[in-house]
């Protein structure tokens, strides 16, 4: 793998604030990132709080199923009088609430989601848990129907980390827990189950396909290239041989016999990526196929056209870098910004992040070699952002505690520096914590993931304690972005 450049130093006055791109800190890499020093302390704290969160029998607790209830007030009241159940709110309404436990989970714990709609307009969506992935139909009237699970894999143990990511009608899953490898769903499976008899699918004989040759059969996620027919493991460890946790590539064009033809190893451990076929202004890379890759300490751009001999075009850090975690492109058709965010610089109070609220970094990315941080925006509430994408121009943020929150960015190619950036609406799941002063805890509990792609407008929240809950918008207005396609 080869390497071609670093990216340079800029940085734009926002308000009166400063956000700025800068190179990799390198003995501060050593140091931290590149053993795993920081990663492991994140994992701990993490570890550390949910073994308080079971001992106080947080996950195993009853959690009645609510039905729809409107947002009025700022509050959604889904059982009158209860303070556990009432949920602060703006624009989105609850229609549905399930727990984990009554989505066949025996530990109780929810992760990440990933849905995929039939050609029939029939909606269903995964939801990983810790110890496999539930599966429901959303109704048009936005009821989830159980329909059954795929348990973990046989030789596996539950893991808090399981990953989905939906590949034409297949639904690709990664876990953390070692031997467990990466399982193939045919989510089409689903259209003939009777809900009044759910299924729990075998491991062995109800799957596609399993992906093995995974170090140690473990990655922390998974990421999916539908156009270009490819998977992307990341953050398989361990990150000191092989690949070193970087970018592993998973050809899916034989999808009963998936294999890797190489990875890209150079920039080390990648905690998450996007990858996509190039469509934006930087002419040198028309026609090619990038991956935006969230590498610990720097946003790292490969040029992945060729997976036997993937190359890094640029690795540039920024102010506050205590985790990179996760982003997304603004608009695939045209790609010329992109938001990320970081895991732990609410925690660690560092750069933009020092009063805890959760800071969306805005990066300008018209030149692949030089990516530059215009700005930021940040949450109203304490708490710890975690995975967002955006839809039709609004990002769908799960920030831990303080629930989904989503954001009407079609200003940013006007005004980059995220002023315009504003929240059109938010649901918080986590209720146990709005007292707590700043509206929240800076901790690692409430929501994990959201999937807001359903035409019908429906919006799963996978939550780690409670289960899933599915809210809709009651107004859904997006400002025009001119002639510009691809919302």
């Amino acid at each position: 793998m080869k390497f071609t450049q670093y990216a340079g130093v800029a940085s734009l006055l926002v308000g009166a604030s400063v956000a700025k791109e800068m190179p990799q800190d390198l003995e501060q890499h050593r140091r931290l990132f590149a053993n795993g020093q920081r990663h492991m302390e994140i994992m701990a704290r993490k570890h550390s709080f949910w073994a308080t969160q079971e001992a106080k029998g947080v996950y195993t607790a009853e959690y009645r199923e609510l039905g729809y209830t409107q947002c009025k007030n700022g509050i959604a009241e889904a059982v009158p009088g209860d303070k556990s159940n009432t949920f602060r709110c703006d624009n989105l309404d609850l229609y549905h609430f399930i727990s984990h436990t009554d989505l066949g989970s025996a530990t109780g714990r929810g992760s990440s989601s990933w849905g995929w709609v039939a050609p029939s307009g029939r909606e269903f969506v995964a939801i990983a848990q810790a110890d496999g992935s539930a599966f429901v139909e959303i109704t048009k009237e936005g009821k989830m129907v159980y329909l059954g699970r795929l348990p973990q894999h046989h030789e596996a143990q539950p893991s808090m980390w399981r990953e989905l990511r939906g590949y034409r009608h297949y639904m690709i899953i990664g876990s953390e827990a070692e031997h467990h490898g990466i399982q193939i769903f045919d989510m089409r499976k689903l259209q003939s189950v009777d809900p009044k008899k759910p299924i729990v699918f075998d491991t062995k004989k109800d799957i596609t396909s399993w992906y093995k040759d995974l170090p140690i059969g473990r990655t922390h996620n998974v990421v999916v290239d539908e156009k270009n027919k490819y998977a992307v493991a990341v953050g398989a460890v361990p990150r000191n041989q092989g690949c070193k946790a970087g970018l592993i590539f998973i050809d899916l064009t034989d999808i009963y016999n998936p294999t890797s033809p190489g990875c890209a190893s150079e920039d080390g451990y990648v905690h998450d990526a996007q990858c996509l076929p190039y469509k934006g202004p930087d002419k040198r890379y028309k026609g090619r196929t990038i991956c935006y890759g969230y590498n610990e300490d720097t946003l790292t751009i490969y040029d992945v056209t060729d997976r036997t001999n993937a190359t890094i075009i640029s690795r540039t850090s920024y102010e506050g870098a205590s985790y990179t975690h996760q982003g997304w492109v603004l608009d695939k058709s045209w790609q010329d910004y992109l938001i990320m965010d970081d895991e732990y610089d609410e925690v660690r109070k560092a750069g933009p992040a020092k009063d805890g609220r959760p800071v969306t970094y805005i990066w300008d990315i018209k030149d692949l070699h030089n990516p530059k941080q215009t700005g930021y925006f940040k949450g109203k509430d304490r708490s710890i952002d975690h995975n967002q994408y955006i839809v039709d121009g609004l990002v769908y943020q799960s920030n831990y505690g303080s629930g989904l929150h989503v954001l009407d960015l079609t200003s940013i190619p006007k005004d980059p520096t995220g002023a315009g950036v504003h929240e059109v609406a938010f649901f918080d799941i986590y209720p146990e914590d709005d007292e707590v002063e700043g509206g929240g805890q800076v901790e690692f509990l409430g929501s994990w993931s959201s999937y807001a792609m359903l035409p019908s407008g429906y919006i799963l929240i996978n939550t780690i304690e409670r289960g899933a809950f599915i809210v809709k918008m009651q107004q859904k207005s997006v400002k025009a972005r001119g002639s510009r396609l691809g919302w």
